[in-house]
């Protein structure tokens, strides 16, 4: 049986990967920041009892996903998908009125955090049958398709992670782990 991993599972694009990789039958290790309030995530959990498990894990903490790793140790993972990212609200400034706070959080989170699951998780990733690495990103972190400019903050953070993104495919394919970039375009949360 097939298992994936997904940060950022608890809402959104995360919680329906979850919902459907458990109805497909895949075992699923649903990661969020805050399970005990994850209401819906939970309940899908209690709904596929033997296919959810749910995990703790702040991708902005590098301690926390070496110690997701190192619980995880025996497990392989056919596909790692690095969904959970962020658009700060402070984001709307604009030119001038950046928010070099946020900016740094946006990239620990958007850029830097599929890297370090990768390197993390490499082990469960190539002990598995399928060996992938999927990385959610944005049109917007598309450097052609800017014609709006502003959300500064957003598009840097993706651009970055789609040059990860690349490096990682490069670099883990002699391996035999495939790594795709993906934009699942908007998200209309209910």
């Amino acid at each position: 049986m097939a298992t994936t991993l997904i940060t950022g599972s608890n809402r959104g694009i995360g919680f329906e990967f979850a919902r459907q990789y458990a109805q497909s039958g895949w075992n699923v290790i649903a990661c969020c920041r805050q399970p005990e309030n994850a209401s819906n995530l939970r309940q899908l959990a209690n709904s596929f009892p033997n296919l959810i498990a749910i995990h703790p894990l702040d991708v902005a903490d590098h301690n926390q996903i070496k110690n997701l790793s190192n619980n995880l140790k025996n497990t392989s993972i056919d596909l790692l998908i690095n969904n959970a990212g962020i658009y700060p609200p402070s984001d709307d400034g604009g030119f001038g009125k950046i928010d070099y706070e946020a900016w740094h959080k946006a990239f620990q989170i958007n850029t830097m955090a599929p890297l370090r699951m990768a390197e993390a998780f490499l082990a469960q990733i190539s002990n598995s049958q399928l060996k992938i690495i999927a990385i959610i990103t944005s049109k917007m972190g598309s450097i052609d398709d800017n014609k709006r400019g502003g959300s500064y903050i957003y598009r840097s953070s993706k651009a970055a992670v789609n040059m990860v993104g690349k490096s990682l495919s490069v670099d883990l394919k002699l391996q035999g782990i495939t790594t795709v970039i993906l934009h699942p375009g908007g998200l209309k949360l209910t």
